[in-house]
C-alpha cells in the first residue's frame, strides 16, 4: 500500500471518548451541560482572560465578536488581505465593509506600518489573524488603535497558545475569537470560542448567542440574535483536548523542529521565523518558493502528492476573490499576492512522526534538486 501523509490529522489522546460517553450516558448533548462551562471557565484561564464564550465554530465566533462591539452597516473594518476568507465574510455578515491590509514580508502576517493610512471616518476598528500560528507583533496596532479610538479583534483561529512578548494570544485585544475545526491545534470538531476581559463584551456575546434571550428573564427576547451554541458533546471533546494543550503545543514545535533541521540548507525555500518576541505554535509549517525556483508552486504539490504527500496551498488572498475585488481595485498587495502565488503548507499535526517529516523533506529536497538538473 502506497504511503500516504495527510496535511492535517486531529490527535485525540486524552480524555475524549470517556467525556463523550458521560455525556451520551447523562443524556446531556445538546448546549447545556456541564462541559461547556467547564470547558468556558479552562479555556478562559489558559488564554489568561475573564471571560470564554463557546460557540459552534470559529467564523460565528467573529460574527459575534463584531456585533457586540456594534459594527454594522457601511462602517469599515480593517483586515489583512492574506487570510482565511471567514475573516472577511464576518465583516460583511454584520453590512460593513473589509478594508484590505497587505502583509509582513517577514511573519506574513498584517504589517502595522500600513494601517494608518487606511484609517477614514467611517473606520471602527482591526482585526489581526495570527497567520499560521505566529502571533501579530501587537505593540504597533495597539497603539494606532488607541490613538484612533479603534477596537482590535484578534483573530486567533490558528494560534492556540501562541505568544506574543510572553502573553498569550486572545489576550491581547479588546476581544479574540477562536477555531476548533478538526484540523486546529485544539480542536472539538466544530466549535469556536469569543474570549475578552470585558464585561459588558461577553454579556453582549452572550444574549447574541442564545438568539437574543433576555438573562434575567426566560423566552424574553428584547434583541434580535441568533442560534450560535456549541453542544456538550462538543465541549467534551474540547475540554479533553484543552487538558493535553501543552502537549499539543509541545509536538507542534517539536515537528516544526524537525522541519527547520533539515531544509534549512535547502536552497530555494524560505523558512518561517519566529521574531524574538514570539512563540510560534506552528498551526502549519509553510514554505515559500523562491522566484527563481523553475518549478511552480502547483507543480511541486503535485509532484508531492504523487509520493503520497498531501499539502495545500496558502490561502488566495481577500481582494483577489469575486465578492471582493470592488474594494480593493485601486491598492497593490505586492507581498500578499507573492506568499499566496508561492505558500505551501507541509504536513504538521501532533501525531506525525520524524521519519514522517525527513520523508516529506527528503521529497521536497529531491523535486526542486531535479527541476534544477533538468534546466541545467
Amino acid at each position: 500500500m502506497k504511503r500516504f501523509i495527510p496535511v492535517a490529522a486531529p490527535a485525540l489522546v486524552g480524555n475524549e471518548k470517556s467525556y463523550v460517553m458521560d455525556c451520551l450516558d447523562s443524556t446531556w448533548i445538546s448546549s447545556a451541560g456541564k462541559y461547556v462551562e467547564n470547558f468556558e471557565q479552562a479555556f478562559a484561564a489558559f488564554c489568561g482572560v475573564k471571560y470564554a464564550m463557546s460557540c459552534n465554530n470559529g467564523t460565528v465566533a467573529l460574527h459575534l465578536a463584531l456585533l457586540a462591539l456594534g459594527v454594522g452597516p457601511d462602517d469599515e473594518v480593517m483586515v489583512p488581505t492574506l487570510t482565511f476568507v471567514a475573516t472577511a465574510n464576518a465583516v460583511t455578515y454584520c453590512g460593513a465593509h473589509p478594508i484590505f491590509i497587505d502583509s509582513e514580508p517577514e511573519t506574513w502576517n498584517l504589517n502595522p506600518d500600513l494601517l494608518e493610512e487606511k484609517i477614514t471616518p467611517r473606520t471602527k476598528g482591526i482585526i489581526v489573524v495570527h497567520l499560521y500560528g505566529h502571533p501579530v507583533n501587537m505593540e504597533p496596532v495597539l497603539d494606532i488603535a488607541q490613538r484612533h479610538g479603534l477596537f482590535v479583534i484578534e483573530d486567533a483561529a490558528e494560534a492556540h497558545g501562541a505568544e506574543y512578548k510572553g502573553q498569550r494570544v486572545g489576550s491581547l485585544g479588546d476581544i479574540a475569537t477562536f477555531s476548533f475545526y478538526g484540523n486546529k491545534i485544539i480542536t472539538t470538531g466544530e466549535g469556536g470560542m469569543v474570549v475578552t476581559d470585558d464585561d459588558k463584551l461577553a454579556n453582549k456575546v452572550r444574549q447574541l448567542k442564545g438568539q437574543g434571550m433576555d438573562p434575567k428573564r426566560r423566552y424574553w427576547f428584547p434583541i434580535i440574535g441568533y442560534n450560535y451554541r456549541m453542544t456538550n458533546i462538543q465541549a467534551a471533546i474540547g475540554l479533553a483536548q484543552l487538558e493535553k494543550a501543552d502537549w499539543h503545543i509541545y509536538r507542534r514545535r517539536e515537528v516544526a523542529s524537525w522541519y527547520y533541521k533539515r531544509l534549512k540548507e535547502v536552497q530555494g525555500l524560505t523558512l518561517p521565523v519566529e521574531k524574538e518576541w514570539a512563540k510560534n505554535v506552528y498551526w502549519m509549517f509553510s514554505v515559500v518558493l523562491d522566484d527563481g525556483i523553475l518549478l511552480g508552486r502547483d507543480e511541486v504539490m503535485a509532484a508531492l502528492r504523487e509520493q503520497g504527500i498531501e499539502t495545500r496551498p496558502f490561502f488566495y488572498p481577500m481582494h483577489t476573490l469575486p465578492p471582493y475585488r470592488n474594494l480593493a481595485e485601486k491598492d497593490y498587495f505586492s507581498v500578499a499576492e507573492g506568499l499566496a502565488a508561492r505558500g505551501i503548507n507541509l504536513p504538521t499535526w501532533a501525531g506525525l512522526q520524524e521519519r514522517d517529516v525527513d520523508f516529506v523533506c527528503e521529497a521536497l529536497a529531491g523535486i526542486l534538486v531535479s527541476a534544477q538538473r533538468a534546466v541545467s
